[in-house]
């Protein structure tokens, strides 16, 4: 009788233990690393309690990279979601060579960000690259792209959109093949359009799905850093800085875990943020 109370606790323990080694741990560790600071003798960080957290609400380049990171997210994450949820509809459709259009979807995927990223340094170098070459071609002027602080930024959430939008399509089109197929016989027998079906079906069935896509892209997003680090290094001019690219400049450039760890801490902070209200946005529809 022990046995089976407990036997689906002891189910969950190697899911809770792994939680716990790799989520819960990492983020403590963060908070404590959060409250000390370098010292004059190596190895021994000195305690200095909440400074480093006062010290970032009066540093201007932290805040610099709080507007890079909202900017960026601003712009991307619905980009992202609306792309991904066309695509998924172009992907769940029947038109001829659907399944063609299917396999093309994962090659973005396939592909590790790293690599793409260094695949579109090349291809977007200011002075060899193709795609200046192709602008030249077509009677336009050469793009300093990611030397540019007025392009870089753009240029890097065109990228996260080219690499995203097909990962989170595939969430949304497995989402769209759950909708009972009878339900749209049904609105076909009563007369009613693409569009009607659409708003009337297909959306609030999607809903749920959304929401996840929403949360997660947000993130993803947020926590996104091998663009910035490998195109620009955060530049040109702090344009590309977002907080994770200031924290791996604190930890590894400046030798300053204790401030990495104070932004990575404030960076959990505003994502719990924005997600709880996306929830609580989403929640009154799903």
């Amino acid at each position: 009788m022990i046995r089976a109370k407990y036997a689906p606790y002891l189910f969950l323990l190697p899911a809770v233990a792994l939680l716990i080694i790799f989520k819960v741990y990492p983020i403590a560790l963060g908070l404590k690393n959060s409250l000390f600071a370098p010292g004059f003798i190596a190895d021994q960080p000195t305690f200095v309690g909440i400074d480093n957290y006062t010290y970032l609400f009066s540093d201007s380049v932290f805040w610099k990279s709080v507007y890079a990171t909202l900017f960026f997210n601003v712009f991307v994450n619905p980009l992202q979601i609306v792309l991904a949820f066309l695509l998924a509809l172009l992907l769940n459709s029947k038109i001829k060579g659907v399944n063609l259009f299917r396999s093309l979807n994962l090659v973005p995927i396939a592909v590790s960000l790293p690599i793409a990223c260094v695949l579109w340094s090349i291809m977007l170098n200011p002075e060899q690259g193709v795609v200046n070459s192709l602008l030249v071609a077509l009677g336009q002027s050469q793009q300093p792209f990611l030397t540019s602080k007025d392009q870089a930024m753009w240029v890097i959430m065109a990228i996260a959109t080219w690499k995203g939008v097909g990962y989170w399509a595939v969430f949304l089109l497995a989402g769209l093949q759950e909708v009972p197929a009878s339900l749209y016989e049904a609105a076909d027998i009563d007369g009613a359009g693409k569009w009607q079906q659409f708003r009337n079906i297909t959306f609030p069935l999607m809903k749920r799905p959304l929401t996840f896509v929403t949360v997660a892209d947000t993130v993803t997003n947020f926590l996104l850093f091998a663009p910035m680090y490998i195109l620009t290094k955060g530049g040109p001019e702090n344009s590309t800085n977002v907080l994770m690219q200031e924290s791996f400049s604190s930890a590894f450039v400046y030798s300053d875990p204790g401030r990495a760890s104070a932004i990575v801490i404030l960076l959990l902070i505003l994502i719990l943020c924005i997600i709880g209200i996306q929830f609580r946005l989403l929640r009154s529809s799903v």
